[in-house]
């Protein structure tokens, strides 16, 4: 049993000492702002569209449907209440963690991989340059803001989707819908859903670049290493996510 567990445990172990070399470098100067914008960059052309593909189904049906219930109890003014809780709250975070671990950790794992295989990590610490520092901390600090900014993106939707949803499909008063946006949701629903969505983005880039730094057997690993890391970030992600759902509702609630 311990042998048969024996790599599993290994990974984890070898994730959890790069985080904690990782939050080291992070204090380290000079900070990579170029590679950091790069990668920034990067992440955003390749999570922009998917986003934009993903959110505007998702929340506009899940919102529709929510209308749909208020309607049959008759609290059709509600719906903007119902639109920002779900928007704030659940939808824009999980998005967040459909395209973080889809396509952001998987372009940082392949590209780190590919570096890995052609010897330029064993090259830069002949030379005395830390990864970590070098190319792991950019793209961590990389994914956090683009998580950020890809959950305010998604939430916006959410809301402008909501609002043309239920003001011209389900006749809804469009002060009714604005005026009841903050009803049940306020600052500190926003800030738990900007935290979820940063935490996000730091498991997702840590787990990434763990497998694209840990990659063997050429081209073929790239690849292994690439679909491990969608399965690694979204168990991880959606784990986090009742986490930090479980513990925001009981902070706001109080």
């Amino acid at each position: 049993m311990s042998v048969r567990f024996q790599p599993v445990l290994a990974a984890v172990g070898g994730l959890f000492a790069m985080t904690f070399e990782t939050f080291k470098a992070l204090g380290r100067l000079p900070f990579q702002w170029r590679e950091a914008f790069i990668q920034g960059w990067f992440l955003v052309t390749v999570a922009l569209v998917p986003t934009l593909l993903v959110a505007l189904p998702f929340t506009v049906l899940v919102i529709f449907t929510l209308n749909i219930l208020l309607v049959e109890f008759g609290a059709a003014d509600l719906s903007g209440a119902g639109a920002a809780l779900g928007a704030v709250t659940q939808i824009g975070p999980l998005v967040t963690v459909l395209i973080v671990a889809g396509a952001g950790a998987t372009a940082i794992c392949a590209d780190l991989g590919a570096r890995t295989i052609r010897e330029e990590i064993d090259a830069m610490r002949v030379l005395g340059i830390d990864p970590i520092h070098r190319l792991v901390v950019p793209r961590v600090v990389a994914s956090c803001v683009v998580a950020l900014l890809l959950n305010g993106l998604v939430v916006a939707i959410g809301l402008v989707g909501g609002y043309f949803f239920s003001v011209y499909v389900q006749n809804v008063t469009p002060g009714a819908y604005v005026s009841s946006l903050t009803l049940v949701t306020g600052l500190p629903e926003v800030v738990l859903s900007e935290l979820k969505a940063a935490s996000f983005g730091l498991i997702a880039a840590l787990v990434a670049c763990y497998r694209g730094l840990t990659v063997s057997g050429g081209p073929k690993g790239v690849g292994t290493a690439v679909n491990e890391t969608v399965v690694y970030a979204f168990v991880a992600l959606f784990a986090v996510n009742v986490v930090l759902t479980a513990v925001g509702v009981k902070v706001t609630a109080g």
